[in-house]
């Protein structure tokens, strides 16, 4: 009988032969859910729709019945591999060397979604089939491409079966250089802002006769970036705005474009919110504009929020795990990008903790042999800690959420 760590590398090496660059899943989930079935899970296969976008498979695995019900969340798509000669190991051939296994989704996340999976198959063996409670893993294809066919509409099918889950854990690559660093309960909200300025044309020798957009457009960004947001939170680092791309789209040197266009982005904390901040920006950008012979137009991409999971019992549960396999006090923090989480917050609590992104997103993308087995039993005791605390009292209890 295999153990959970030889379980975990099996399905890992499994999913990482699969070619799933979103939106493709090249037979990623089918490779889980035969693991899983032979588990005992149920697995339904989702496919989701959305005109201007492409087809999205999902899966949802589940076991057992009732409260509590603690959900895995993950995603088996992957970032190309990129250039594929600069790979010293095939990106989808799954090679282990000097004690790392190499492959797109090693580490984000095909690595973690294979340890949790391993540690369910054998705490569900360990119970004879019958746990108490539910486990489910919601895995989507679409965590890395647009979120739109993925994890956001997966939640609103469980939702509409009785199936939303109490806690969640989102495998996402945690720890920035080593397993039990991080474990995250939180993220930041993002916002991201297009501003184009319109002005005249006309000749470099001749100004009076134009009206240069690139002095609106400076004097619009030097002014946003004065403005101090704020000075953090409790669980959170100060707001930020950066300025990603100006362009005017201007070849010659002796004309003064017409128009010019930025993009720029704002990682905010919990002071905020993104319709605020949408207020603010347009307010001071627009007093900049008052009485000049420029205009502007300011527009927004779609936008998620900041949250936060307070710290309580989950978090509890999941540090003493963390703990007891690597020795580690694991920081709770907010910091880094955003996740499939931000969907989650709006259903049940949920925490991030997966393997480490030293190498995500790179060439020769890996995980160490020695993580993976360390994840896979954190996982482990941390599903056998949750049913043990949360079986015997309510899910509402304040400490349970």
């Amino acid at each position: 009988m295999s153990t959970p760590a030889e379980t975990a590398l099996a399905i890992a090496k499994s999913l990482i032969h699969c070619p799933s660059v979103t939106p493709s899943d090249a037979g990623a989930l089918d490779a889980l859910g035969e693991f899983l079935s032979v588990a005992g899970f149920s697995c339904n296969r989702l496919t989701f729709s959305e005109e201007g976008t492409p087809d999205v498979d999902n899966l949802v695995a589940r076991i057992g019945t009732g409260a509590p019900h603690l959900c895995f969340a993950g995603h088996t798509d992957v970032v190309p591999p990129g250039d594929e000669s600069l790979w010293s190991h095939d990106p989808f051939s799954a090679d282990i060397a000097d004690g790392r296994l190499y492959g797109r989704g090693a580490s984000d996340m095909k690595g973690a979604v294979a340890c949790f999976a391993a540690a369910a198959i054998d705490y569900v063996a360990t119970c004879g089939g019958e746990i108490p409670g539910t486990i489910s893993l919601l895995i989507t294809g679409d965590e890395e491409g647009p979120a739109i066919n993925g994890t956001k509409k997966v939640l609103s099918w469980m939702e509409a079966e009785n199936l939303v889950p109490d806690h969640c854990l989102v495998g996402e690559p945690s720890n920035p250089e080593f397993l039990g660093e991080t474990i995250k309960i939180g993220r930041r909200g993002s916002l991201t802002g297009h501003l184009t300025v319109t002005g005249q044309q006309g000749h470099v020798a001749y100004p009076h006769l134009a009206a240069n957009p690139v002095k609106g457009i400076v004097t619009a960004l030097a002014k946003l970036y004065e403005t101090k947001l704020d000075s953090g939170s409790t669980h959170f680092s100060p707001s930020n705005l950066e300025v990603t791309s100006i362009d005017v789209g201007n070849s010659a040197t002796n004309i003064i474009p017409a128009r010019a266009e930025a993009h720029f982005n704002i990682r905010f904390n919990d002071n905020h919110d993104a319709e605020k901040l949408k207020a603010m920006l347009m307010e001071k950008i627009g007093a900049v504009f008052h009485d000049t012979r420029l205009s502007f137009t300011l527009d927004f991409a779609p936008h998620g929020d900041a949250f936060v999971t307070e710290p309580g019992a989950l978090d509890e549960l999941l540090s003493e795990a963390v703990t007891a396999l690597t020795g580690k006090t694991p920081v709770l923090s907010t910091s880094g990008g955003t996740s499939d989480a931000r969907f989650i917050k709006d259903y049940c609590p949920v925490l991030e903790f997966g393997l480490t992104s030293e190498t995500i997103h790179k060439v020769d993308e890996n995980a160490t042999l020695d993580d993976l087995e360390v994840l896979t039993a954190i996982y482990r005791r941390f599903i056998a800690a949750y049913f043990e605390t949360f079986g015997d009292r309510s899910i509402g209890d304040a400490d349970a959420r």
